[in-house]
Formats: C-alpha cells, structure tokens, sequence
C-alpha cells in the first residue's frame, strides 16, 4: 500500500513537473522569437522622432504610450528585447564555457595549474560582484559589448568552481578508472565521460543566471555604462525617463515591467530544468 501511494505521488511530480516544462517552454520560447523578429514586429520605427507626439499617455495609437521625442514606447521595448536578451544570453554563453573548462581543466589536472588558476578565481570572487564591473565597465568606457566583458569578468569562477567541484567527484569513480584502462586518452575521457557526468549542474546554473545577467546588464546600462542611447535597451530606457516617473510614468514604467517579466520567465524556467535534470531538488 505504501508504495502504491509513493509510486503514485512520483507520477503526480513528474506529470506537474512535465506540464510546467512545457509551459515555461513556450514562455521562453516567445520571449527568444519576439527577440529574435523584433524588427518585423514593431509598429513604429523604434528609432523615429515625431516630437509633435511626445510624451502621449498609452492609447490606441501608442499602446505604451510615446517617449520625450515622440517615440513608439511598444516599438522601442520590442527592439529593446533583442539587445538586451541576446546580451544576456551571450554573456551566459561565454561565461559557462570558459568557466566550465577552467573548472575541468582544473579539476582534472590538478597540481600547480589547479593551484594557479583557483587562487586567480579568488581574486575575482574577493571583490563585490556589481562594483568591480561597474569598475571594469568605466575603464572600458561604456558599450553594451564592454558591459559583457565587465559582466563576464566576475562571472566565470562561479562556474569554475562548480565545474572543478563535480570532476573532483567523478574522477575517481570506477568507470573512470576503467576508461583507463581502456588506454583512452585524457581528452578522450573528458569528452565522453566528465562533460556529460557535470552537465546537468552547470546547465541549471546557465539557465538561472539568464535572468540575473539581463538585470545587471540592465543595470549598467541604467547608470550609463551599458547601451549608449538612442539604443533601444530596457535599462537605459529606464535611465532616460527616471526623471518623468512622477508625470510620465509609463516611460519607465514599460521597460522596468519587460525586465521583471522575463526575469521572472527565466527564472522559472530554470527552476524547472533543475526539477527535470536534478530530481532530487523537487519539492515535496
């Protein structure tokens, strides 16, 4: 009888589990399309002044309302999606691989490179997070690419310490020992036998960070070390309205709600990869 009902509440977990799968799967999906087609989807030139239009409250003709120049809010926050989610994604991108091969290389090696290169991963982690890229954005000058590598520069030992962590616990497993035997080569092993063993935990950590990296690059660009204007992006957008929130709130209104939508989508997003890649995290 017990594990009648057990079985059956595994059932329930993993059908639920499936179904927010397939939801935050289409979620994600529609915010990577919009992103994507963001030219084909605005109505109004993003970039086009019409100052005879400026600062019209949401209506029919601007369903977001218009910016200081006369701007389609809606087009603007559309084109906005392409900078900063394809930014955030790059970033994510460039930080799990160069992190994870750190963390293998590391792990896997040992010895004095291992020594080396976590103590480097020290410095960076020594240091706040937010404040040493808002540094490293200010030498670099600004520039949403400037942004990402100010971002990406506090970003990797993260991954290079998980990466490192999850090698240190399979490499002495016994099909390790075995793929020596075997006469395989390191780099052989690694690819076949490590990466595939370590995914899942990096792959959770990417996906969770989306959300994370499109406010920090959000937030830079806020303070004026991200996009340059007139570029469409939802953090300088916020920046350049933030003195008409009292008289003109849908100006920062607008992309502020883009950026907690899809921070929020992301966020749930991953939190179902972790529930269909790690079971053990479900909750009960």
């Amino acid at each position: 009888m017990g594990e009648t009902v057990t079985v059956r509440k595994q059932k329930t977990v993993k059908k639920h589990t499936e179904q927010k799968m397939i939801i935050f799967g289409i979620l994600t999906a529609a915010v990577l399309l919009v992103a994507a087609f963001a030219p084909y989807l605005t109505p109004y030139d993003p970039y086009g002044q019409d100052l005879a239009s400026a600062l019209l409250p949401p209506g029919p003709s601007h369903l977001l309302g218009t910016d200081r120049y006369g701007r389609d809010m809606l087009s603007r926050v559309i084109m906005g999606s392409r900078t900063t989610v394809y930014s955030a994604l790059l970033l994510v991108a460039a930080i799990t691989v160069v992190g994870s091969a750190v963390g293998i290389l590391c792990g896997y090696q040992g010895g004095k490179l291992d020594t080396i290169l976590m103590r480097v991963s020290d410095i960076f982690l020594a240091f706040p997070g937010m404040v040493f890229a808002i540094a490293v954005a200010s030498v670099l000058r600004g520039g949403i690419l400037n942004a990402v590598i100010a971002l990406a520069c506090i970003s990797w030992p993260k991954y290079a310490r998980i990466a490192r962590s999850q090698v240190m616990a399979v490499k002495n497993m016994p099909y390790m020992a075995a793929a020596r035997l075997s006469g395989s080569t390191g780099w052989k092993i690694v690819r076949k036998h490590v990466v595939p063993n370590i995914a899942g935990p990096v792959i959770v950590t990417a996906v969770l960070d989306i959300g994370t990296m499109i406010m920090e690059i959000a937030g830079l660009s806020f303070l004026g070390l991200g996009a340059a204007p007139p570029t469409a992006e939802w953090g300088s957008m916020m920046s350049n309205g933030r003195s008409m929130l009292q008289t003109c709130p849908w100006v920062v209104l607008s992309p502020g709600c883009a950026i907690f939508l899809t921070v929020v989508i992301f966020n749930l997003a991953g939190d179902t990869v972790r529930d269909v890649l790690d079971p053990r995290q479900r909750k009960r």
